[in-house]
C-alpha cells in the first residue's frame, strides 16, 4: 500500500490491496469524526458483564445466529450465559459456539490459522469434524423465503485464492502504521 500525499498534505492511499476496498477512504476521511478514537476509548463494557461474560459479545452472537436462522431470545441467552441457567442444548448451542469464536478472534492474532480456527469453533455444531476449519469444497448460495437465489458465493475454486488475497490485504494492513480511523475504516470493510 502507498500513501500519496496531495497539495493540502493529506494523504490518499493507492490500492494495492487485492480484496479490501479502499475507494471510499479518502471520502470517508473527510468526514469521520476527529474524536473517533476519544469516543472509542470512552465506550465501556456494559454494566451486566462480568470477567467471564460479556454481554455485548452475547448481543452480537444472538443477532448474527438469528440472521443465520437460529430461533434464540437474547433475554434468554444472557440468563444462560450470565447465571448459568441451562435451556435445551439445540437452543443454545450453536449461539454458544459463535460465542466462544468471537472471544478467540478478540484475543488472538488476524492471521489465516486464527481464522481456521475461529472456523472451527463457530462451525462445531454446523458442519462435519472433517469440515471445520478447512476451505469449503461445494457451492454456496443464499436464497430468499420463496426459494430464489439471491447470492452466490465464491465458487469452490475459488476460495482458496480469494482466503489468500484477503489475508495477504489483512497482512499488509497490519505491517502500515495506521491511524485509528483507518484502522475503523478497514474493520468496516
Amino acid at each position: 500500500m502507498v500513501r500519496n500525499f496531495d497539495t493540502e498534505g493529506n494523504y490518499r492511499m493507492k490500492e494495492k490491496l487485492e480484496i479490501i476496498p479502499v475507494d471510499l477512504l479518502e471520502q470517508y476521511s473527510l468526514q469521520v469524526n476527529k474524536d473517533l478514537s476519544l469516543l472509542f476509548d470512552n465506550l465501556k463494557e456494559a454494566e451486566i458483564s462480568t470477567d467471564s461474560f460479556s454481554f455485548y459479545t452475547s448481543v452480537s452472537s444472538v443477532y448474527s445466529s438469528k440472521i443465520e436462522g437460529e430461533v434464540i431470545e437474547l433475554d434468554s441467552y444472557i440468563k444462560h450465559k450470565k447465571y448459568g441457567i441451562e435451556l435445551l442444548p439445540d437452543y443454545t448451542i450453536k449461539t454458544d459456539d459463535l460465542y466462544n469464536a468471537y472471544t478467540f478472534a478478540k484475543t488472538n492474532a488476524l492471521n489465516k490459522e486464527n481464522v481456521e480456527s475461529a472456523h472451527k469453533l463457530l462451525s462445531k455444531h454446523i458442519v462435519a469434524t472433517h469440515q471445520q476449519g478447512k476451505i469449503r469444497k461445494h457451492n454456496m448460495y443464499v436464497t430468499t423465503p420463496d426459494g430464489k437465489i439471491e447470492y452466490v458465493a465464491a465458487t469452490p475454486f475459488e476460495v482458496e485464492a480469494e482466503m489468500d488475497r484477503l489475508c495477504s490485504d489483512i497482512e499488509m494492513l497490519l505491517q502500515e502504521n495506521l491511524t485509528f480511523s483507518e484502522v475503523f475504516f478497514f474493520s468496516l470493510r
